[in-house]
């Protein structure tokens, strides 16, 4: 499979063009600007490569009847459910039995027939490949494809039309889909890119050091969006060019980073969004650096989220 491509960014932007949100840019600092993704549909950056994915299929007439299938019932299930229902086809999206009612019901709010099958995300991915396989339903990934990287990457080229001066871009890393889209436009546009994962969700950073994508254990507070267990070939080969740099942080400065943003600015961000905040205690921008940081989504219970004024009217 070739290797993703600022063209292949480019052809997703004009594919998603009017079915996306544009990414808002806030102020959070001297010469450090937020990047909202979480005001994406669906609460993350996964409706893009989702639109993408589907709209690819459609052009190219190898969309089927029987829709798409994925499994997945995080924010890649939700992208895909709601990507399906813009199509007008047809998403079967599969979860364990295990998984919150709320996630269901969400789904099911796209339109997704939600099919529940065994206590474990791989005997939910095993039934959706059987699924495909029997009923022709095209197969979706949560982030190891092309197209839903390319799509992905078009929200580096919304910060950089804001904000052209932009020195460095700040994203966390699960599997890579985010990453190597952003990267691919990155290294178009000359933007240095700091790609964060926690000390146990190491993907990256593990196939980096081995110089091949390798399976790793995931543990971390931000496992539920970050917990991969192996990086994409297309995400390895975008870190492994110049002016990428990966660094790993500890749960503790993922909680803390996502209070931050409650206690700081008034944003209930997943612990995924939070682990690029807390990337910043490792990679210290230098004096006139200017930083975007990606919050990649808000699909999170704030119940925890606690702080000075909390409850206050005023």
């Amino acid at each position: 499979m070739p290797h993703l491509s600022y063209g292949d960014v480019k052809q997703a932007a004009d594919r998603i063009a009017g079915q996306v949100r544009p990414v808002t840019l806030a102020p959070a600092g001297p010469e450090l600007w937020f990047a909202l993704e979480f005001l994406q549909h669906t609460g993350s950056f996964k409706a893009r490569g989702a639109q993408n994915f589907l709209a690819a299929h459609r052009e190219a007439g190898t969309l089927p009847d029987t829709g798409v299938t994925i499994a997945s019932g995080g924010n890649a299930g939700l992208a895909c459910a709601w990507a399906a229902q813009r199509q007008g086809v047809r998403a079967t999206v599969f979860l364990p039995k295990t998984a919150p009612e709320v996630k269901v019901a969400k789904l099911r709010s796209y339109g997704a027939e939600v099919r529940l099958t065994g206590t474990e995300y791989a005997e939910a991915l095993a039934a959706c490949e059987e699924f495909a396989n029997a009923t022709g339903a095209l197969a979706s990934h949560a982030y190891d494809h092309p197209l839903i990287a390319a799509g992905a990457g078009t929200l580096l080229d919304e910060i950089t039309r804001q904000l052209p001066t932009l020195d460095t871009v700040v994203l966390s890393v699960g599997g890579g889909g985010l990453f190597a889209g952003v990267a691919t436009a990155a290294r178009h546009h000359g933007i240095r890119v700091v790609a964060v994962e926690p000390e146990h969700c190491r993907a990256l950073n593990a196939a980096l050091a081995a110089g091949h994508p390798v399976d790793v254990p995931v543990s971390s507070v931000a496992a539920d969006s970050l917990g991969a267990r192996r990086a994409s070939a297309n995400a390895l080969h975008a870190a492994q060019q110049d002016r990428v740099h990966s660094v790993l942080v500890p749960d503790s400065a993922i909680i803390e980073a996502r209070q931050s943003l409650w206690d700081q600015h008034r944003i209930a961000a997943e612990h995924a969004a939070a682990t690029a905040l807390a990337g910043l205690t490792v990679h210290r921008p230098l004096p006139g650096e200017r930083v975007a940081v990606i919050l990649c989504g808000a699909n999170t219970d704030p119940s925890d989220l606690v702080g000075p004024g909390a409850g206050e009217v005023g």
